[in-house]
C-alpha cells in the first residue's frame, strides 16, 4: 500500500488536484495530511480538510489526518466525537500525545488509529487492548525526519518492526519525494536516514518487505519517478541512465536470463542486436566497467557480439566490451533487484 502527503498549509489548486488524480492512476491509494493548525486559522484549514476528503472520497483514496487535541478543538471536535470527521472524507487519525488510551480503543471502534511507532511500548498496547482496542483498525506510523543525520537507523527501524508485526500491528514509514520538496529545509522527508536524497522508486522497493504502508513524505515526485512506480506494477523496473555512445538502434526493453550471472544483467534480447546480417559493432570505450556499467559485447567477442550487459559490481576493463553508459547513481540499487527472468527497461536520461 502506498500513499502521498497533501499539506493544507497550502491552497488545492486546479493543479494539484489533477496530479493527485495522476497518482492514484499510477496506484497510490492513500492520502496523509497534518492538521497542526495555526491558532489563527482554523477556518481555513477545515475548509481545506473539507475539501481535501471530499476528493479522496471520489478517487476512493483513505485520509489519514495527524492531529493534536487542539486541532481537533479548532474544526470542532472532541476526541470523542472525532470519529465524525468520516463525514468529511477522513477515514484514519494519526494520535500521539493527549489522548487516553480509553480514547484511542474507542476511536478504533469507528475508523483507523494510527499510533507512533517510535514511542509505543507494550505497556500501552495491553491497556488499550484492554479497553476493547480493535487490532484490525490500528496500524504503527513512524515519523518522518526534516533534519540531515535525524532520520532513524536502519537496524533499530528492522527491531522494532518486528515487535510490532509479533504484535499483529501493520507498520507504516516514509520515502522521499525528488521534485517539489518541503520546507522549510527542503532536505526530503524520510523515516530512514540512509533514504535521505535516495530515489523514492529505490527507497520503496527496499522498504516493500519491511512495512506495509508507505508514504511518499514531501509534496511530489517526478515525472520519471511516477513512471517507474507505473511500470512496476507490470512488472518492469525502469532504470535511468546516461549515455556517452548510444546508438538508437539498441534496445531499451529487456528481460534478465533465466540463469542469472553473479556479475552482470543479461539481456535476453540483445544477441541479435550483434549477429552476422546486422552491422558489426566495433571496438569502442573498452574501459573499466564500473558497478552500474552498461556494455554491449562487440564483433571481438564473436557469437557473444551484441550482448547488452548492466555491471553489477565493478570490473576490470576488456577490450571486446564497449561501455555505452551508466545507470545514475540514484538507480543503482535497483540493479540487485532484477531476478532470473526479470523485466527491466533503460531509460536514457
Amino acid at each position: 500500500m502506498r500513499g502521498i502527503s497533501v499539506y493544507l498549509g497550502d491552497e488545492l489548486t486546479l493543479d494539484s488536484m489533477a496530479w493527485m488524480e495522476r497518482m492514484r492512476e499510477a496506484g497510490f491509494t492513500s492520502i496523509f495530511t497534518s492538521l497542526h493548525i495555526p491558532e489563527d486559522d482554523p477556518t481555513t484549514y477545515t475548509e481545506r480538510l473539507q475539501q481535501l476528503g471530499a476528493l479522496a472520497s471520489r478517487l476512493k483514496m483513505e485520509l489519514v489526518a495527524d492531529i493534536a487535541p487542539s486541532s481537533l478543538q479548532a474544526l470542532g471536535k472532541t476526541w470523542d466525537d472525532a470519529h465524525a470527521l468520516l463525514e468529511w472524507g477522513v477515514t484514519g487519525l494519526r494520535v500521539d500525545y493527549g489522548v487516553t488510551p480509553k480514547q484511542v480503543a474507542d476511536l478504533s471502534r469507528h475508523m483507523m488509529v494510527a499510533l507512533n511507532a517510535s514511542t509505543l511500548t507494550e505497556a500501552e498496547l495491553e491497556e488499550m487492548l484492554r479497553y476493547g482496542l480493535q487490532r484490525k483498525r490500528v496500524e504503527a506510523w513512524h515519523n518522518f525526519y526534516p533534519r540531515p543525520e535525524t532520520g532513524l537507523e536502519r537496524s533499530w527501524f528492522d527491531e522494532r518492526n518486528l515487535w510490532l508485526r509479533s504484535k499483529g500491528i501493520r507498520v507504516q514509514a516514509f520515502i522521499p519525494g525528488d521534485e517539489r520538496l518541503r520546507g522549510p529545509l527542503h532536505e526530503t522527508l524520510p523515516t530512514l536516514e540512509m533514504h535521505r536524497h535516495q530515489s523514492p522508486f529505490s527507497c520503496y522497493i527496499d522498504l516493500q518487505a519491511r512495512v506495509d504502508r508507505i508514504l511518499i513524505g514531501d509534496p511530489c515526485i517526478s515525472n520519471q519517478t511516477m513512471r517507474q512506480f507505473r511500470e512496476y506494477d507490470e512488472g518492469v523496473i525502469v532504470l535511468r541512465a546516461t549515455t556517452r555512445n548510444h546508438d538508437d538502434s539498441v534496445p531499451t526493453s529487456h528481460t534478465n536470463r533465466m540463469d542469472p550471472a553473479r556479475d552482470v544483467i543479461r539481456s535476453v534480447e540483445s544477441r541479435a542486436y550483434g549477429r552476422p546480417g546486422d552491422h558489426l559493432i566495433q571496438p569502442r570505450d573498452t574501459e573499466e566497467r564500473v558497478l552500474g556499467s552498461i556494455t554491449i559485447d562487440n564483433e571481438r567477442y564473436g557469437r557473444y557480439a551484441g550482448e547488452l550487459q548492466i555491471t553489477k559490481r565493478d570490473l576490470p576493463a576488456d577490450e571486446r566490451v564497449n561501455v555505452i553508459g551508466r545507470i545514475i547513481e540514484e538507480d543503482r540499487s535497483l540493479i540487485q533487484q532484477i531476478g532470473p527472468g526479470g523485466r527491466f527497461q533503460i531509460e536514457w536520461v
